[in-house]
């Protein structure tokens, strides 16, 4: 269910320009597609800007009062007024408060639903989304409460006796032992109920649904910025890159938004694949075996890359043995 490769430039800031530097290319069966350079790129220099398909504030960022832009995930709240909230001194000033970006004079909330944005051009933006906002727009109910706009959002007033029962499937799923057929079979019945229509069908059979729950969990990448407005989007060009544990590359948010900025992290030849980690900085400094766990029990690969394979012959230590030798070791050198 892959996008034809023409289309995998069109959430790009500059699609021509991405497409001129870059190239998603068919690796193989194991790896699938890769992205590739085209042009050589200088540690430092910027690769492509991207628009999410889709993107969501996380809904515990939310809970915690963290206010984003429902479309773009700009910060809502000043910089000033985020010190204040998180440090619980409202008379709390920084310098230089006219610096911060955030402008809650041009802030617009949906007549409708309440919801909140940072402009009259995001608010309209998110009216135009096309199906799946015109979707969506059919749950829209004329209530904001706090406790149940994440439902009403996606599923609508008359769905949000199933709350529990969502609530109960997606925390078996992210922070269990994972979902049992049976609930993934329910789970899917009620998003089928929720938002089918006929040029999604494929995604509503069970294997189509298991397709896109695996979708969205090895796909979403995270986003965050200064004021911790984090959330998760699915950026199409980007999820064509693969995983090394050594990257030439990373994706960040510099602009306080939605906005993709790929990276390189080192020089990148033509021809070279350009490669991101799934690792964070500290996992990526663990033993081999640790880092192939990691991605087993979370994207469900084993990782090739030149370090990985120049680690082969290392002992199969996980990151506990690892810490239990140097406790042993420093228990060792104090006896002496």
């Amino acid at each position: 269910m892959a996008a034809p490769i023409h289309d995998m430039f069109s959430r790009c800031v500059d699609p021509a320009e991405a497409s001129n530097c870059v190239e998603v290319r068919f690796i193989d069966n194991v790896k699938g597609k890769g992205l590739f350079a085209k042009k050589t790129f200088k540690k430092g220099d910027p690769i492509f800007i991207e628009q999410p398909l889709v993107s969501s504030q996380f809904l515990w960022n939310a809970l915690y009062n963290y206010r984003a832009c429902e479309y773009c995930l700009r910060a809502l709240e000043t910089a000033e007024e985020n010190a204040r909230r998180l440090s619980g001194l409202p008379a709390l000033g920084l310098p230089q408060p006219e610096l911060c970006k955030v402008r809650p004079d041009r802030h617009q909330a949906c007549p409708h639903c309440q919801v909140m944005y940072c402009s009259a051009e995001c608010r309209q933006a998110a009216q135009d989304k096309g199906r799946w906002q015109r979707l969506f727009s059919h749950f829209c109910s004329r209530t904001a409460n706090e406790e149940e706009e994440i439902v009403h959002k996606l599923l609508g007033e008359k769905f949000q006796g199933q709350l529990a029962l969502l609530r109960d499937l997606f925390t078996t799923a992210l922070y269990e032992d994972g979902l049992s057929q049976g609930q993934l079979a329910l789970l899917r019945d009620l998003f089928t109920t929720a938002l089918y229509e006929d040029g999604l069908s494929q995604w509503f059979t069970p294997d189509g649904f298991r397709s896109l729950f695996s979708l969205v969990g090895t796909n979403g990448q995270e986003t965050g910025d200064f004021l911790n407005c984090e959330g998760s989007g699915l950026f199409l060009l980007q999820s064509s890159c693969n995983h090394s544990c050594v990257p030439n590359a990373e994706a960040s948010f510099p602009d306080n938004n939605f906005l993709l900025h790929l990276g390189a992290l080192s020089d990148i030849s033509p021809g070279e694949e350009i490669c991101i980690s799934y690792l964070d900085c500290c996992q990526r400094d663990r033993s081999r075996h640790s880092r192939h766990k990691i991605l087993r029990e979370n994207y469900l690969f084993v990782c090739s890359c030149q370090k990985c394979m120049s680690q082969m012959d290392d002992a199969d230590m996980t990151s506990e043995d690892e810490e239990g030798a140097e406790g042993e070791t420093e228990d060792e050198m104090t006896d002496v």
